[in-house]
């Protein structure tokens, strides 16, 4: 994993650059035109990769011409060019996932040669590793690569197939392509203009239309054995699974930045627009359905962006389950606000010069790449799921202990009502256990989503009561009404999904009454008092009135 190397002054720069880059080139009648008339501005692209921006050097280590920004860094950078525009953060998402398998797995001879070209010339770079019929399931890849040996020796391969929705497919410079060789799995760097190397046609999409999306087609590539990377067949999937963690963070800041670009729309337009004598912002039934659960959730999902990335930049590995929780969480927040900004707006949000409509069209697609809501939930589960098994039902108790804990030490910090929620879990959890249920793939999923919005619950906590203060534009105290707002969330989601869910399949009569006792049913309910005023105060804290 990257190891921060960004000091706090040249990440601050970075930022600057970005806004100023976007007033000068990226206005919002540019991206507008961009996406009407499904454009790629590559000459945009390349700038941001060239020696006046250099926006790819906080990607790569130091070692190779980069910055060596940590995955904090890469967090606050991405968020910040998606909310210009996610199309644009798309082609650069592309250049960091085309030289991860490089960075992790490259030989030295091979980073050098490659990843300093990337860093010293601004190459586009594409990750080739999706195809038509294997999506994510990248253990059956068809793309093969046949070894040609000579003398004893493989000399090269020659890589026949075919790779699909390819970010910066018919733009890149360099390729990292994933094929099934005798040993394995294993990626190959192949540069542009290739012999049987051929890209299709950009792809007509819902969104993102800024981003360049293609097939590729490999008929007999011929390429030498020193661009398998790492030079030992059969590492490809070890090298795309240890940047799982790092690169779901880098997908939850697209959906976050996107999601509060069109939720910032709608919180404008509430100071402005009259609705039966008074301005919308005014109306809690607009602020309370329309505004307020949106932005909570959004800083819900920061705070756990945030736990993750600390994590990461402290040198923990294995994170690819807390990447797939920030990346679950923070794009269907996403999603959901950019929803709410359309409705927030009325007929305006359906209006494309309003953008709001582009950018739900945009973030859709975070919810779909790097691994779709579903494959995140599946993962969650069956890692969670384990966890639970080997602690003997302790895993989420000791969670409860936690945020029961930090409940003493600040009050009114989220901690009771996701405590109450992680008891809960528990107990639904053991139902599980004991009916067999997750062998029910509905079941696993529903499971995944709770487990998911629990342990965001849990790092909201810890930011209010220990979290870095400049980290947010709220106060302390509107951070603590947002988490004590998600984890009721969370354990009112328990308290009813959950309960209907081990109900419908395991439990009824009295046996439901108590499991209801067990998971604290009346407490859970007790926990919902003061929540309108939460409401109340997170919207005075937006709008003053």
């Amino acid at each position: 994993m990257i190891r921060p190397e960004l000091q706090k002054e040249e990440l601050d720069l970075i930022l600057s650059t970005i806004q100023t880059f976007q007033k000068r080139r990226l206005k919002t009648d540019t991206l507008l035109t961009y996406d009407r008339e499904e454009t790629c501005p590559e000459d945009v692209i390349r700038e941001l990769l060239g020696p006046e921006v250099g926006l790819h050097l906080a990607f790569i280590p130091s070692a190779y011409g980069g910055l060596g920004g940590g995955a904090k860094d890469i967090f606050r950078i991405s968020e910040a060019v998606a909310s210009v525009d996610l199309g644009i953060a798309t082609s650069l998402l592309g250049v960091s996932l085309g030289t991860d398998p490089l960075r992790v797995g490259g030989t030295e001879e091979q980073k050098n040669r490659w990843m300093c070209r990337v860093a010293e010339e601004g190459l586009l770079v594409a990750y080739a590793v999706t195809e038509p019929s294997a999506g994510s399931d990248l253990a059956n890849i068809k793309t093969k690569a046949t070894p040609i040996v000579e003398d004893g020796r493989t000399t090269a391969y020659v890589i026949n197939g075919n790779k699909q929705f390819i970010t910066n497919g018919g733009i890149a410079d360099l390729y990292t392509v994933l094929a099934a060789t005798p040993g394995g799995p294993s990626f190959f760097v192949i540069e542009k203009g290739t012999e049987g190397f051929i890209p299709g046609s950009p792809e007509i999409k819902h969104g993102i239309r800024a981003s360049n999306t293609t097939s590729l087609t490999l008929e007999d590539v011929r390429v030498p054995a020193d661009r398998l990377i790492g030079g030992v067949e059969g590492q490809g999937l070890s090298q795309a699974a240890q940047v799982f963690g790092y690169t779901r963070v880098m997908v939850a800041a697209f959906g976050l930045g996107c999601g509060y670009k069109a939720l910032s729309r709608a919180i404008d337009y509430g100071r402005e627009r009259f609705q039966g004598g008074s301005l919308l912002c005014e109306k809690s039934g607009w602020t309370h359905k329309l505004i307020v659960p949106h932005l909570v959730a959004l800083e819900a999902a920061r705070a756990h962006i945030e736990f993750v990335a600390d994590r990461l930049d402290s040198g923990l590995e294995d994170l690819a389950v807390d990447g797939a929780v920030a990346k679950l969480v923070a794009t269907e927040a996403g999603n959901a606000a950019a929803e709410a900004a359309i409705q927030a707006l009325g007929g305006y949000g359906y209006i494309h010069a309003y953008e709001v409509e582009k950018l739900k069209r945009d973030v859709r697609i975070t919810c779909i790449y790097e691994g779709t809501s579903e494959i995140c939930q599946r993962t969650i589960a069956q890692d969670r799921w384990r966890q639970n098994l080997l602690s003997r039902g302790e895993h989420f108790r000791k969670l409860a202990r936690e945020m029961a804990d930090l409940e003493q030490q600040s009050s009114g910090c989220g901690g009771k009502p996701t405590a109450l929620a992680a008891t809960a879990l528990a107990e639904v959890m053991e139902v599980c256990r004991q009916a067999r249920l997750t062998r029910n793939q509905h079941v696993l999923f529903c499971l995944g989503l709770f487990i998911a919005h629990l342990e965001v619950a849990a790092s909201f906590t810890r930011k209010v009561v220990g979290g870095d203060p400049d980290s947010s534009k709220f106060t302390k105290p509107t951070l603590a009404a947002m988490s004590r707002l998600w984890a009721r969330r969370v354990a009112g989601e328990i308290a009813s999904d959950a309960l209907a869910l081990v109900a419908s399949a395991a439990v009824s009569g009295e046996a439901l009454r108590s499991f209801e006792q067990r998971i604290n049913l009346g407490g859970i309910h007790d926990s919902m008092a003061g929540l309108l005023d939460d409401l109340g105060e997170v919207s005075l804290a937006l709008y003053g009135n």
